[in-house]
């Protein structure tokens, strides 16, 4: 483990950014918001700087991790793009759907990125600051979420904080995160949905013109949020809870009278997913890591499939 040393907090104007993209260009990790989650950026070229965000996160070796650049064009240097994977990018990028492409030889990205796999996950995400940093450093950059592996993804700089100070060069403060849930994984050739996520499964069959398989292998995962425990709060949680037992800390959605904390009141999944793991990290604050934490059901559908993704697998055995 390197030697610890204070996480800057750098503000979003042209100043700050000068200093995030300088210290990515040393090798260093830098936090920023996207409209999903708060990433942990690091050059994707440089091996020791890849290294250093799987040492940050505690994250196994062979979860892949997703390349960050601010437009397509620059994407078509590192995968090759089928008639498929450009239509999904005219129409949801920038925004919050990665696509899996078979990576281009001579890519120049460090091999820790991919994880061993032929192909390369890429996303061009619409946060202005994302988008500003991206151009700023003038590169690729691997990002998961900056936060330790397996735990509550960070919404807000205080929560890459709560995870990673100390660990990291920085944090760009870009305010809460919009989407609030990681982006929508998507294999093609066939078209896979390896994750759900902030663009609802619907909207790009849609696109597609056909319905997206599920695949995926936990032990050799080929994105991000595949692994069967991920997203956990340190209490336990139980999903489809249509009231709390004793002793839990009970998260409603919707008509939940009672419930300690909401996801949406409203009962509306835009703001569900956008409150979901800052819900969670406050139940789990209030219920310690012996405790318990009950979930209100969402519904299965647009982004209830995501949200419940991530429930899943923070319920999981861990």
């Amino acid at each position: 483990m390197t030697e610890a040393k204070a996480t800057r907090l750098i503000a979003p104007d042209a100043a700050g950014l000068s200093d995030a993209a300088a210290l990515l260009r040393a090798g260093d990790l830098v936090a920023f918001p996207t409209e999903t989650v708060y990433g942990l950026g690091g050059d994707a070229r440089n091996d020791h700087a890849v290294a250093r965000i799987f040492e940050a996160k505690g994250r196994p070796r062979f979860n892949p991790l997703i390349v960050h650049l601010p437009d397509v064009a620059q994407a078509r240097a590192f995968a090759h793009f089928s008639p498929d994977a450009e239509r999904l990018a005219a129409a949801f990028w920038p925004g919050p759907l990665t696509l899996v492409l078979p990576l281009r030889e001579g890519s120049g990205l460090s091999p820790l990125v991919t994880a061993g796999n032929d192909s390369v996950a890429i996303r061009v995400p619409a946060h202005p600051v994302a988008q500003a940093l991206l151009l700023a450093f003038g590169g690729p950059l691997a990002a998961p979420s900056a936060n330790p592996s397996g735990k509550v993804s960070p919404t807000r700089a205080a929560h890459v904080l709560a995870g990673l100070a100390g660990r990291i060069a920085a944090v760009v403060d870009g305010g809460p995160c919009d989407v609030g849930l990681e982006s929508s994984i998507v294999a093609l050739d066939p078209a896979r949905l390896l994750r759900p996520g902030g663009l609802p499964a619907e909207a790009i069959e849609a696109c597609l013109g056909a319905p997206l398989a599920t695949c995926a292998d936990p032990a050799r995962p080929l994105a991000p949020g595949q692994l069967p425990s991920h997203y956990a709060p340190a209490a336990s949680l139980r999903m489809n809870a249509h009231a709390p037992r004793p002793g839990e800390v009970w998260i409603g959605f919707g008509a939940s009278e009672g419930a300690d904390l909401s996801l949406s009141a409203s009962g509306d999944l835009v703001e569900a997913a956008a409150t979901l793991f800052h819900a969670l990290r406050e139940a789990d604050a209030v219920a310690g890591p012996a405790g318990h934490i009950a979930v209100a059901p969402i519904p299965d559908h647009g982004l209830g499939r995501a949200i419940n993704d991530r429930l899943r697998r923070a319920a999981a055995p861990r």
